[in-house]
């Protein structure tokens, strides 16, 4: 299959982004934070110095390499207070990008991510999960290409690949997902790499949205539950994403609450993701929002979390309904315990919420997000 490759050395694929991935230091990640969250306002040398601890001199070796690199650049000067005004910088968010690709079992969504978060370009096109590596693959290389046709190789720090679970996130290497056990042990991205010519990380749709939400200001301990073909869930624990030791965490939808009731794509039966398509099936959107609601009452129960965001295509065509939904379970439930329930509401990012989450699985590293 042909990929995005469209430069060689000594006949192997160049790693593009590599200046962009080299710069992944503890410090570099410091500063290149904050220039992120400065946005358009800049930041001046002496608060990056201020709020890093760095001293000056490494700041102004840093802000120098990252100006050589295109990455910063000067945003005029604040205005002075008494002695030398101080230059401020900013950073260049069309220095870099990162492409975002969530595999749903039914369609194919992937968007161009800019530095600063921003997407500019998106493309979507249907997919059947269940047709085979080869086909599946041949619409990721075809959606990247087009993404990536009138951009340098060089600003591409690679892509993000989104998906259900379980897998391995480490080594990008699929367990039996869910519905679909042929994909069991499929190196997905040493795959995908090899044919895009680009670095490549994979991880559970869930998570990569639950990472795009914490990367976009999302603090605290939370849920993200994601309702689309099937029903998931990603976990933020005190502002980190939390997969587990053989990250199989967040397996939200497939918690068994009628031991008689349908059976699941699983092998289970009664199982939430069953109860909640069924009910969705039959248009009985109250019904499900009520068995999410159960759903989310264990999860609260069970983790203490702040807040519950869901998301997802069914979500989305019936918002207010889901979000009071699942949301009257939880303060029932808050009533007979004498707690406060917790809030719910809808995520960010809306269908395309877990694509942008795959794009900041490459992104967050380099502002300094180890739990990407």
């Amino acid at each position: 299959m042909g990929g995005v490759n469209r430069t060689t050395t000594g006949g192997s694929v160049r790693a593009a982004g590599a200046n962009l991935l080299a710069l992944r230091s503890h410090n570099t990640a410091l500063v290149l934070g904050l220039l992120r969250r400065a946005g358009q306002d800049g930041i001046s040398r002496l608060e990056l110095a201020e709020r890093t601890g760095l001293t000056p001199q490494a700041v102004s070796k840093i802000t120098a390499r990252l100006r050589a690199d295109g990455l910063a650049t000067e945003a005029g000067r604040l205005v002075s207070t008494g002695g030398k005004p101080r230059t401020v910088l900013r950073l260049v968010p069309g220095a870099g990008h990162a492409v975002g690709v969530h595999l749903d079992r039914d369609e194919l969504r992937a968007v161009l991510v800019d530095l600063a978060g921003a997407v500019v370009a998106e493309r979507s096109a249907p997919l059947d999960l269940g047709a085979g590596a080869e086909a599946v693959l041949a619409g990721v290389v075809r959606e990247v290409s087009a993404l990536l046709a009138e951009r340098p190789l060089e600003t591409v720090l690679g892509v993000g690949v989104a998906l259900p679970g379980p897998l391995d996130h480490v080594r990008g290497v699929l367990h039996r997902v869910t519905g679909f056990p042929e994909w069991d042990g499929f190196p997905l991205r040493d795959v995908l790499a090899l044919q895009l010519g680009v670095p490549v990380v994979v991880d559970k749709d869930t998570n990569a949205a639950a990472l795009g939400l914490a990367v976009g200001g999302e603090g605290g301990s939370f849920a993200y539950l994601h309702f689309g073909a099937g029903l998931g869930g990603g976990l933020v624990i005190g502002g980190a994403v939390h997969r587990g030791a053989r990250t199989g965490a967040g397996e939200f939808g497939h918690q068994v609450v009628q031991l008689d009731g349908p059976l699941c794509s699983c092998g289970n039966r009664g199982c939430v993701e069953a109860l909640c398509l069924e009910a969705v099936g039959r248009g009985d959107v109250e019904e499900a929002a009520r068995v999410l609601g159960v759903g989310t009452g264990n999860l609260v129960a069970l983790l203490d979390i702040d807040f519950i965001l869901l998301g997802g295509r069914v979500v989305a065509g019936e918002p207010e309904r889901f979000v009071r939904g699942v949301a009257g379970v939880l303060e029932e439930r808050a009533r007979r315990t004498g707690e406060e329930a917790v809030p719910v509401r809808l995520a960010a990012g809306g269908v395309r919420g877990v694509a942008e989450g795959a794009a900041q699985l490459l992104l967050a590293p380099l502002f300094g997000r180890g739990d990407a």
